[in-house]
């Protein structure tokens, strides 16, 4: 009874928790914008503001978090997203499995971005740094109070029921407990960029030192959001059972638009950092990547997808969220429209140069970014409007979005060879002949072993290899191998700044990239067959052998395992197991895929439905398909290094120390 009692009671304290941040936010946010110009004491006030509305929100997302783990059925959240037969680990996901609790898991992040701010940012002018956490305060209490007065996660039942409805059994995987956390990273995490651009907007502080304080700022999130965006792409690719990696699902565009802004904002930041250029597009990246994120936010919880990725199915909810979106993004162009005129445009640069190439590539993702977002737009609002539906589907995306990355895929290698201000790019060109060469020795390589056909994959191909090779031209370069010796070009290369070998590492993982699309794209086989125990199948070489089927009882699931014998074309044999799981809760079946990994390459199989006494089984041959996964990963390495180097990390310059006198002779 004590128990019930203390676990009854960390629910009321964190409801409680919520509220008091939800109160403090607000005074912060108020109180932040009426006394900016007070100096360094108001901005320790909201720095400790910052950090109490992170022990407070911490609070609440623990108390949901001990309910869930504990079964306590008098929580509304728990009865309709837990069972007690539940894995513990998703218990802890099931908190954010559901509209409520990731709303709390969304502020939790937003409240310790705030908290980080506060932390690290004493160097900021105190102007500055009040305004950046009064911007912040004002979004927590905006989605604080939105969550407590639309969608409150402490809500109680009485009485308790002895046992929950289940989660939804799709979401009973370790991405998805892996999948929303990263993700959410990302897209709060450009609230910081988005706070700062306010913040200069008001104070007029824009300039090169501003764009050094954010662009850190700015790499965290766009590596959160690019390690949540392949993680929830791999779940897909494993957990839905189709076999695909990306369908342009309205909510996989929400979240990969502000992955292109965000990209676009640290090119932009960069060109700002060093060469004071560009203030005012980089303010709108900053407040349109956050803007983006909202938008996602929007689509998630309005009701008006239906998709595996969606929470809410309240309209109402969806109507108040349109509204935080329109006075949050309005109010900040509103803002910026008043100031705009007055920004100096900064450094002059000629067209070919550094800074011409970075603006090149903004340009390619900016109208990138403006092609998703208007075919994933046009058929809500054409229903919404006509009641008329639609479907923009992926061919309108791929030929849209791919001739649009090929010319930028083209130019990218150029980039980080080319001078700021004013460069040849003839002398560029020459220096990434041997990128060049490399890139197609290779793609007539992989094309004649993959088999020869009329189609656009060579160029793909080709594009994928010069991308990766071109991104270690600088190296190259600035090491002079081949023209010095081995021992000096590696001294060289190990005084080199790390910002170089990020910027290798991120362009050479989306070169890795691109050829995953490219090589299972163009060559992924499928076979689907009906087999019993005993028989087997061939596909791309590979036999697959129908040993056995059982129904096994899982934790709270029964279980139709099939397991299989795969001959892979040198001969080696492997086990596997594919399986259909109906839980017990809520009666839904899902698909566990069998998936075995040869170098880059899988093996897919998936056991269908049994169709009589015989069992459908769906085969797929993924060519190089873990490239895809492996790019990603290799491009938030290179966000990280960046990370390392003490110049971004610290993220604002110490302060100059004082020049002692020169004693006179």
């Amino acid at each position: 009874m004590a128990a019930g009692a203390s676990v009854a009671m960390s629910i009321e304290l964190g409801h409680f928790a919520l509220i008091l941040a939800f109160a403090i936010a607000t005074v912060s946010a108020f109180g932040g914008y009426l006394f900016w110009r007070s100096g360094t004491r108001i901005a320790l006030v909201l720095s400790q503001a910052a950090l109490l509305q992170f022990v407070l929100i911490a609070v609440a997302f623990l108390a949901l978090v001990q309910a869930f783990v504990t079964s306590d059925f008098s929580l509304l959240l728990a009865v309709n997203n837990s069972h007690s037969l539940k894995p513990l680990v998703f218990k802890i996901s099931g908190v954010w499995g559901n509209h409520e609790g990731s709303l709390v898991l969304w502020i939790f992040i937003l409240v310790t971005f705030g908290a980080m701010v506060a932390a690290f940012g004493r160097r900021l002018p105190g102007d500055l740094l009040t305004l950046v956490l009064a911007t912040q305060s004002l979004l927590t209490s905006a989605f604080a109070g939105f969550t407590l007065f639309t969608s409150n996660p402490f809500a109680r039942v009485f009485p308790a029921p002895l046992e929950g409805n289940d989660l939804n059994p799709v979401l009973q995987d370790i991405g998805l407990a892996i999948h929303p956390p990263l993700l959410y990273a990302g897209y709060v995490g450009f609230s910081i960029c988005f706070s700062f651009a306010i913040a200069a907007l008001i104070s007029g502080r824009i300039d090169q030192a501003w764009a050094r304080w954010v662009r850190p700022w700015a790499m965290l999130s766009w590596l959160f959001l690019t390690l949540g965006i392949a993680m929830g792409s791999y779940w897909a690719y494993y957990e839905l059972g189709w076999g695909g990696w990306w369908f342009w699902d309205p909510v996989e565009n929400a979240s990969f638009m502000p992955w292109l802004a965000g990209t676009a904002l640290l090119h932009s930041a960069l060109v700002m950092e060093k060469r004071n250029a560009l203030k005012i597009w980089t303010i709108f990246l900053s407040i349109i990547t956050f803007s983006l994120s909202l938008l996602g936010t929007f689509l998630v919880r309005s009701g008006i997808l239906t998709s595996v990725h969606t929470f809410a199915s309240d309209p109402t909810r969806g109507l108040v969220i349109l509204t935080l979106l329109a006075l949050v993004i309005g109010g900040a162009f509103f803002l910026f429209a008043l100031r705009a005129a007055s920004l100096r445009q900064g450094g002059l640069f000629a067209p070919v140069s550094r800074e011409g190439a970075l603006i090149l590539n903004n340009l390619f993702l900016a109208t990138a970014i403006g092609a998703v977002l208007v075919g994933t737009l046009y058929p809500l609002l054409l229903d919404a409007l006509t009641g008329t539906s639609i479907s923009v589907g992926a061919p309108f995306f791929n030929l849209t979005f791919g001739a649009l990355m090929a010319p930028l895929l083209l130019v990218l290698p150029f980039g980080p060879l080319l001078a700021w201000k004013r460069a040849d790019v003839v002398a560029a060109a020459q220096r990434l002949m041997w990128a060049a060469a490399l890139a197609i020795f290779f793609t007539i390589l992989i094309s004649a072993l993959g088999g020869v056909s009329i189609s656009l994959a060579p160029l793909g191909l080709l594009l994928g290899f010069w991308v990766a090779f071109g991104a270690f031209a600088e190296l190259v370069e600035r090491t002079r191998l081949g023209r010095l010796p081995v021992q000096e070009s590696w001294r060289r290369l190990i005084g080199l700044p790390r910002s170089a070998f990020s910027t290798a590492l991120g362009h050479f993982g989306m070169g890795v990239t691109v050829l995953g699309i490219v090589a299972t794209t163009a060559w992924e086989t499928e076979r689907v067959t009906t087999l019993n125990p005993g028989e087997s199948t061939e596909l791309s070489g590979y036999i697959i052998a129908f040993d056995s089927f059982e129904q096994v009882p899982g934790p709270n699931y029964l279980s139709d395992e099939g397991r299989f014998t795969i001959t892979a074309p040198n001969g080696s044999t492997r086990q596997t197991m594919a399986d259909r799981r109906t839980y017990v809760a809520s009666g839904m079946p899902t698909t566990e895929a069998a998936i075995e990994t040869y170098g880059f390459s899988q093996l897919y199989l998936q056991l269908g439905e049994p169709l009589d006494d015989t069992h459908i089984v769906r085969i797929w041959h993924k060519p190089y398909i873990t490239l895809i996964w492996l790019g990603t990963i290799l491009m938030a390495l290179g966000g990280v290094v960046s990370l390392t180097d003490r110049k971004v990390r610290v993220g604002a310059p110490r302060r100059a120390a004082k020049a002692k006198p020169v004693p006179v002779r």
